[in-house]
């Protein structure tokens, strides 16, 4: 009995046992169940990450081959054009017209003008064979400077299908007094004849538009429209030979006001400015008739006249070249040019009361050599400077009359040149330039306030 009751408990324990092993077995086959599931949706997972990566390194790919054309185009127009932000001070012109450069140059030209202009340095991305991270920027490339402070100076260039539109005011003043003895001199002070004194005073305010197209980024064209006031007041005192008589006392106050001689003129980028050469710049000006010359305007009984021209009468063509060499910040500039004046036949009578009548036929003004030079400087982004001096040497004018011919004498102009200049925005800048007359035929002063602006 105590084996078979040894045996019983046995196979009673053998079943609990075996029974307890398939409860285990199918708790086994749950975990490996939802194990298997688990690693099919990270499998999912792992895929779906896959395809966004894949996408990402497309997009990446196309951002960084626009990056490199963009690059490219910025390199292939740092060669060609002056950037606008170089220096704000002019334009392509000849000294006698700037300034600019941006290119106006946006340079040069400014350049002195543009241009724009006008114009501290900004750098021009260049694409080259090492590649940059993203963030980090790229190389510079050698880059055309921006003189606008100063019109004449010339050498800012317009982009290539831009326009820029300038309009500026002009004043000038000058002031001569002559003191003219016609006798003969015995002792330094015994005079024996007759003693002139004038003093002309002489305002010129001139508004002017000027527009400027860039054609290619480096062929630039312009037209400029003048519009001319002037006030001359001359008073001349002139001794009496009799002793006791009061002397003669002349005062005449004459205006003039029209438009002036229109201008055109075309600006071209000889060279890259690559390998530390200088900038060359070419210009070309004409100027018209458009303005009332001095044989148009109205005269009286006396042949003097009774209104002022605003214009000069003749045409004339002056080839110019600009040459700019940047040293950052500063930018050194100079000009050469020539101003052919055409002839004319004006072939008009002016009567004169008391003598007989005068007859002009033939009018050859005087050619002009023209020169100018100096440096701008860049005192911050916004904020720039000029100075310089310009000089024009203008030769005889010929002119017969009644058959004669008549020479007049050579003049000499010399000024120094300031120019200030400040952007305002990247289309809007401001420029005020001022010419101190140096010699006894220049003007005293010529103040010019330029707001060329950039579409």
């Amino acid at each position: 009995m105590g084996t078979g009751l040894r045996l019983a408990a046995l196979h009673g324990g053998l079943l609990v046992a075996l029974a307890g092993g398939g409860a285990y077995g199918e708790t086994l086959d749950a975990k490996l169940d939802r194990l298997q599931k688990a690693l099919e949706r990270q499998a999912q997972v792992t895929a779906q990450q896959r395809r966004q990566l894949a996408a990402q390194a497309r997009e990446l790919a196309r951002q960084q081959a626009l990056i490199e054309r963009q690059l490219r185009e910025l390199e292939a127009v740092s060669r060609h054009r002056l950037p606008r932000r170089q220096m704000e001070t002019a334009r392509g012109a000849g000294p006698g017209a700037p300034a600019a450069a941006d290119d106006r140059k946006d340079p040069p030209r400014v350049v002195g003008p543009v241009d724009p202009p006008a114009s501290a340095p900004r750098h021009v991305a260049q694409a080259g064979t090492d590649r940059k991270p993203v963030g980090q920027a790229p190389a510079t490339a050698e880059k055309p400077p921006q003189i606008q402070s100063i019109a004449e100076i010339g050498g800012v260039l317009t982009p290539r299908g831009h326009w820029v539109l300038e309009p500026a005011i002009q004043y000038s003043n000058s002031q001569v007094n002559r003191f003219t003895f016609l006798g003969v001199e015995i002792l330094d002070t015994f005079l024996i004849g007759v003693l002139e004194a004038q003093d002309n005073d002489r305002n010129v305010l001139a508004p002017s538009l000027t527009v400027r197209y860039g054609v290619t980024n480096r062929l630039e064209l312009e037209a400029k429209i003048p519009y001319i006031r002037r006030d001359d007041t001359l008073k001349a005192t002139i001794p009496q030979a009799t002793q006791g008589d009061q002397p003669t006392q002349i005062t005449r106050d004459l205006t003039g006001s029209g438009i002036g001689d229109v201008e055109v003129a075309a600006h071209y980028q000889i060279n890259r400015g690559q390998g530390g050469w200088p900038y060359f710049i070419g210009n070309l000006r004409y100027k018209s008739t458009t303005g009332k010359g001095p044989f148009d305007v109205s005269r009286n009984a006396d042949g003097n006249e009774t209104e002022l021209a605003t214009g000069s009468g003749f045409r004339a063509i002056e080839p110019s070249v600009t040459i700019l060499f940047p040293s950052d910040p500063a930018v050194f500039f100079a000009n050469l040019g020539y101003d052919f004046n055409l002839k004319d036949n004006v072939n008009k009578t002016f009567s004169v009361s008391g003598s007989q009548p005068q007859t002009v036929q033939e009018v050859d003004p005087g050619d002009a050599f023209r020169m100018s030079f100096g440096m701008a400087y860049a005192i911050n982004q916004a904020a720039s400077f000029t100075v310089g001096y310009k000089a024009d040497f203008i030769q005889s004018t010929d002119t017969v009359i009644n058959g004669t011919r008549l020479s007049s004498s050579r003049l000499k102009l010399g000024a120094m040149l300031l120019g200030f200049g400040y952007r305002l925005s990247d289309h809007v800048s401001a420029n005020i330039n001022l010419e101190l007359g140096v010699t006894a035929d220049a003007p005293d002063v010529t103040m010019t306030l330029r707001v060329p602006y950039s579409l």
